[in-house]
C-alpha cells in the first residue's frame, strides 16, 4: 500500500452516518484506496449481520405497508432515480415513504437514506424512522415511544432507552440533510424501529446535534485526506478487511493498542506513552483521563506481551469452585431470535467417562419448539441437581461468561411458561443466583491479567485444548446455524454435526480450563512479581 497520504479536497467525497462511528483509519483507507477493496471477500459475520437486517427491515415494510394509508414504496434502479422519486413523493405530501433515499449535499458532503420518512402530522415537512435490527429499548421506565402506525409521542411508564449513539447519529444526519432540502419537520425528532417492532422509539435530535456535528467534520476531513489516521487497535478490527495491513504496523512500532485498545490508547497517547513498553514501565499515578477498566492490569498485561507470556496470575495460589457432580454448560443462539441449544457436560468424581447431551431444536427459529428442547434440558438439569442432593453429594453447573446464558434462561422461562416442563422465573433466578452457577469467565477475570483477551478462544488454548474445527467461532456458527436449518436452502444435515461438535468442545473447553486452573495453573503461570524479578 502506497504510504502517501492521499489528499481528496473536491466535493465528490461524500460519507454517509456510517462512518461516524467507524474506525477514522479505517474510513481514510476505505476512501483512498477503495478500489483494493473490490475482490476482498465480505467478513462471514458482516454478512449475516447485513442479511438479517435486510429481512428485519422487509418483515417491518411487508406489516407497515399493509395497515398505513398514502404509503409510497421508492424502487428504483439506481440512486439518483431513488432520490427523485423521494422528493416527488415529498412535494407530494406523501404521508409515509419507504426507502427514502435523500439527494447528495455535495456542498456539506453528505450522503444517506432513510427507511421510513413520516410527514409530520401537522404537515411541516418530514420526520426520519430508520429500522434496525437490534434493540432499542429495555423494561423499565421513562423512554418516549410511539405507535407504529401513527406519531403519539408519549412518555412510556414500560421501557427505558437502551442506548445506541450510531442510531441517534444517523438521526441527526438524515435530519440535516432534509433540512437542506428544506424538508425537516421543525420538531427536531427522529424514530428508531427495532428487534421485534413494538413501537417507535423517539429520539429529541437537539440532545445529539453537537456531537453529531463535530464527528461529522473530523470524518469529512479524514475522508478528504486533509486529518492524519495512523492504525490503532478497536473492537472493529477483528471484521475490518484492512487488519491484515494494521496488524503488521502495530506489531513493528509495538503499538500500545495491542493491549490497551480503543479509548485507552487514546488516553495514554495523550500522556504520550506510544509503545507497549513505554506502559510496561509505566510508575507514576494513573493518569486522569483513564477512561475505563484497571490501569495496573493495563500496566501488567503490557508487561506480560513484552515477555510474551500468555497470562498472569493476580493471586499466589489459583481456586475454582468444584463439586462431585459437574455439568458445564453452553447455550447456543441465533441473534435475538432464540435459543436453539443447550449443550451440557456431565462430570460425577469416581464415576463414568464425562457425558455430552445437547437439548436441540432444528425447527428455524423463532419456533416454538424452542420452549420443548428448552424444557427437556431443565428437567435433565433439575433431576441431575435432585439425585447429587439425594446422594449428599455436592454439585455445580458452570459455564464461560454467563451474561448470555442468563438472558435465555430467563427469557425462555418468560415466553415459555405455558409449555410442560419450563420452570418460572423465579425457579431460575433461585438457580443463577446461588453458588451452584459458577462462571469461569469471571474466575479467570478475578485470578488472571489477560494480554491477549479474555475469551475461551483465547483462554482455553492456555490450558492445552484445542477445538476439532479450525474454524469453530461465534461468527462462522451463525452461519451455518442458517444452513442447518434451511433459511436459505434445504436442510444442511452436515452443518447440524459440525454445529453440535463445535458445542461439544466449548463444554470440554470449559472442563479442561476449570480442572487446569485446579491442578497445573499455579506452577505454569508466574505472577506479574516474579515475571519482573526474571527480568
Amino acid at each position: 500500500m502506497n504510504s502517501r497520504r492521499a489528499t481528496r479536497t473536491e466535493a465528490s467525497v461524500l460519507i454517509d452516518a456510517g462512518c461516524l462511528t467507524r474506525c477514522r483509519h479505517r474510513l481514510y483507507l476505505d476512501t483512498a484506496y477503495s478500489a483494493l477493496l473490490r475482490d476482498e471477500p465480505e467478513n462471514p459475520g458482516v454478512r449475516q449481520r447485513r442479511e438479517a437486517a435486510q429481512a428485519h427491515r422487509e418483515a417491518i415494510r411487508s406489516t407497515l405497508s399493509a395497515q398505513l394509508d398514502g404509503w409510497v414504496d421508492i424502487d428504483a434502479p439506481d440512486a439518483a432515480s431513488s432520490a427523485n422519486r423521494t422528493m416527488d413523493a415529498c412535494r407530494r405530501g406523501a404521508p409515509w415513504i419507504w426507502n427514502a433515499v435523500l439527494p447528495l449535499d455535495r456542498d456539506a458532503g453528505r450522503r444517506g437514506r432513510s427507511e421510513l420518512l413520516m410527514l409530520d402530522p401537522a404537515g411541516e415537512g418530514y420526520i426520519p424512522i430508520i429500522v434496525v435490527n437490534h434493540k432499542v429499548t429495555d423494561p423499565g421506565r421513562g423512554a418516549t415511544t410511539s405507535p407504529l402506525t401513527e406519531w403519539a409521542p408519549v412518555v412510556d411508564e414500560t421501557r427505558k432507552v437502551r442506548s445506541q449513539l450510531r442510531d441517534q447519529l444517523r438521526l441527526a444526519h438524515l435530519y440535516r440533510m432534509l433540512d437542506a432540502q428544506g424538508l425537516a419537520s421543525p420538531t427536531a425528532t427522529g424514530g428508531a424501529i427495532g428487534y421485534r417492532a413494538e413501537c417507535i422509539l423517539v429520539h429529541d435530535l437537539n440532545s445529539v446535534f453537537a456531537e453529531y456535528d463535530s464527528r461529522f467534520a473530523d470524518r469529512l476531513a479524514v475522508a478528504r485526506g486533509e486529518s492524519v489516521t495512523v492504525p490503532s487497535k478497536v473492537s472493529e478490527c477483528r471484521a475490518c478487511p484492512w487488519w491484515s495491513d494494521c496488524l503488521p504496523q502495530l506489531e513493528a512500532t509495538r503499538d500500545v493498542s495491542l493491549v490497551a485498545s480503543g479509548g485507552r490508547a487514546e488516553a495514554l497517547r495523550e500522556q504520550n506513552v506510544y509503545t507497549v513498553d513505554e506502559l510496561a514501565s509505566w510508575d507514576g499515578p494513573e493518569p486522569e483521563n483513564w477512561p475505563f477498566g484497571s490501569f495496573d492490569d493495563a500496566v501488567a498485561a503490557a508487561a506480560a506481551w513484552r515477555a510474551d507470556v500468555p497470562l498472569l496470575r493476580r493471586t499466589e495460589h489459583v481456586t475454582v469452585h468444584r463439586a462431585d457432580v459437574e455439568v458445564d454448560v453452553d447455550m447456543e443462539s441465533y441473534q435475538e431470535h432464540g435459543a436453539y441449544l443447550w449443550g451440557t457436560l456431565l462430570t460425577e468424581r469416581g464415576g463414568p467417562e464425562p457425558v455430552y447431551r445437547g437439548f436441540v431444536t432444528w425447527d428455524p427459529l423463532p419456533t416454538v419448539d424452542e420452549g420443548r428442547s428448552f424444557a427437556e434440558f431443565w428437567s435433565w438439569l433439575t433431576t441431575v441437581r435432585a439425585d447429587a442432593a439425594a446422594q449428599g453429594k455436592t454439585f455445580a453447573a458452570y459455564c464461560y461468561s454467563r451474561q448470555a446464558e442468563d438472558k435465555w434462561l430467563l427469557d425462555s422461562a418468560r415466553r415459555f411458561g405455558d409449555v410442560p416442563g419450563v420452570p418460572t422465573e423465579a425457579e431460575i433466578r433461585e438457580f443463577i443466583d446461588s453458588e451452584q452457577w459458577v462462571d469461569i469467565y469471571q474466575a479467570v477475570s478475578d485470578q488472571f491479567i489477560c494480554p491477549n483477551g479474555k475469551g475461551l478462544k483465547k483462554i482455553a488454548p492456555v490450558a492445552g485444548f484445542t477445538w476439532r474445527d479450525p474454524e469453530a467461532g461465534g461468527e462462522a456458527s451463525m452461519g451455518w446455524y442458517r444452513e442447518a436449518v434451511g433459511y436459505d436452502a434445504e436442510p444442511d444435515l452436515t452443518q447440524r454435526k459440525r454445529l453440535l461438535v463445535y458445542n461439544e468442545d466449548d463444554v470440554q473447553a470449559t472442563k479442561v480450563l476449570r480442572e487446569w486452573m485446579t491442578d497445573r495453573a499455579d506452577a505454569e503461570i508466574p505472577t506479574l512479581e516474579a515475571l519482573r524479578a526474571q527480568a
